[in-house]
């Protein structure tokens, strides 16, 4: 591998390591530190939405135009690096919210630096950025790893002792590191400097006439419900498998991303040879089954269902998200590939999963009592609400063929 190939895997490796190392246990830090309820879980897990709202605008408007993107994924992850640390020293959760609020309004836009720091140093980005993007898939289960088997902050007394505050810190080291590593980063200077803003180019509102088409109207509305079940995911999982005392959580948890490796090799050709109609049903079902195993698993008998549910985050997200990315880049065509792919993001990270994370907080608020949640009942709303998407979808949905090949989109998606 070259030098600049492993400058940039190390860059991927830090920023995925810093959000891994924080963001899976936060569900279990909030309810088990700072006594969190449901609806103020959903607020906190609902920053990462605003961030992506917001980073169209901040990418848009700030880093196309005036300022190298290193220098500014460096100024983040510093500040970041600060809020963290605050994190960490929060004793309740109203000290908490502004906090992890202001962290993910500075975050979210990074996750469009490294990309734009990456592209820049490549000849043939659809081969070379899946080399450099996996080992931001490494460090997030690195992070995991760390967590639970170096350190065992999710063991259950360790937890008990508040220990999970120990995780801010840790990422709060690795944000100070990234920052000051990314001012060594090779310069990068804005794309778009004097061009005209325009507000509908951010927001990916230029591809709104691919409403028209009836097939992608509802992939479109099907992208933000399915995320309300990927919502639950993200929030509840960590302090389900904690509470049904499942030991070392969290490391058990990165089989999910390397599942998603897997899959990811896997995608182009299953799209070949089934289609972007069975690909995106299987990714919709795969949904459903991994939250009906959840709710009949448990840390006894029970454990393999549990690890099954988990592994099929591979298929959950390949198959649906990443799917939609290409199909989304097979609709929109070369006139509309950067604001259609701005407006599914902007509807699946921004829309879908700030509905989805308040959804899943009053969900889980409503089936706990003193005695404690009731985890079946929680996993089997997400396990329904995906089912009805899936069955609507499979009647409404035709099968189409991508106008390009699956071959190279996977390779770019990797």
């Amino acid at each position: 591998m070259s030098t600049i190939k492993i400058r940039l895997g190390t860059m991927m490796f830090l920023q995925f390591f810093i959000w891994g190392g924080w963001f899976v246990t936060l569900g279990t830090f909030l309810s088990q530190n700072l006594g969190a309820d449901g609806p103020q879980t959903g607020m906190a897990f609902s920053t990462q939405s605003w961030g992506a709202i917001i980073a169209p605008f901040f990418i848009g408007l700030i880093a196309d135009r005036f300022f190298n993107a290193e220098r500014i994924l460096a100024v983040l992850h510093l500040i970041g690096a600060v809020l963290m640390y605050l994190m960490a020293q929060a004793t309740d959760f109203a000290a908490f919210y502004p906090l992890v609020l202001g962290y993910m309004l500075a975050y979210m836009p990074t996750l469009a630096l490294v990309n734009s720091v990456s592209f820049g140093q490549m000849q043939q980005p659809e081969r070379e950025f899946g080399q450099i993007r996996v080992w931001g898939t490494i460090g997030w289960i690195a992070a995991g790893l760390v967590i639970s088997y170096l350190f065992g902050w999710d063991a259950a007394e360790a937890i008990a002792a508040g220990a999970l505050q120990n995780t801010f810190l840790m990422c709060a080291a690795a944000s100070l590191a990234l920052g000051l590593y990314s001012f060594t980063l090779p310069a990068t200077p804005p794309a778009a400097r004097g061009s005209q803003v325009k507000l509908g180019e951010l927001l990916g509102l230029d591809a709104l006439k691919l409403l028209k088409d009836r097939n992608f109207a509802l992939f479109f509305v099907s992208s933000i419900l399915i995320c309300i079940p990927l919502a639950f995911y993200y929030q509840n999982a960590n302090p389900f498998l904690t509470a049904v005392g499942v030991e070392n959580a969290t490391g058990k948890m990165t089989l999910g991303q390397v599942s998603e490796v897997a899959f990811m090799l896997a995608l182009p050709l299953f799209l070949n040879r089934f289609g972007i109609r069975w690909t995106l049903i299987l990714g919709m079902a795969a949904w459903v089954l991994r939250y009906v195993l959840f709710a009949y698993g448990d840390a006894g008998s029970g454990m393999a269902l549990l690890l099954v549910g988990i592994a099929l985050h591979g298929i959950c997200y390949d198959f649906f998200f990443v799917s939609g990315q290409i199909y989304t880049n097979s609709k929109a065509g070369p006139a509309y590939k950067s604001a259609a792919q701005g407006l599914i993001t902007l509807a699946t990270y921004g829309i879908g999963m700030l509905i989805g994370f308040s959804v899943a907080g009053q969900v889980t608020q409503a089936y706990t009592t003193a005695a404690g949640a009731d985890w079946t009942q929680i996993w089997l709303f997400p396990a329904g609400f995906a089912a009805v998407v899936l069955v609507l979808f499979a009647l409404i949905f035709k099968n189409e063929t991508l106008a390009v090949s699956a071959e190279k989109q996977g390779e770019r998606h990797v």
